[in-house]
């Protein structure tokens, strides 16, 4: 089976992967080359990661009333 590309990888998986590149790197087991070519894809998993997050904050923080109207979500504190 082929890899999913990137922008195909649920939260989940990003973040599983992100995960496994590092502790290949903290091995110290890998050649410089390598090295570097993991670094770029952990960097640009975490920026995915952390799009995916920027979206789900976004969308969960996001009311729709019954008059369709879309509004913020609060808290209301006592």
């Amino acid at each position: 089976m082929a890899e999913k590309k990137k922008e195909e990888l649920s939260f989940e998986e990003s973040l599983q992967t992100l995960e496994t590149i590092v502790k290949k790197l903290e091995s110290g087991d890998v050649p410089l080359d390598d090295a570097i070519t993991e670094f770029n894809k952990a960097m640009t998993l975490a920026k995915t990661c952390d799009e995916k997050l920027k979206n789900a904050e976004e969308a969960i923080t996001k009311l729709i009333k019954d008059n369709g109207d879309v509004v913020d979500f609060q808290i209301e504190e006592n």
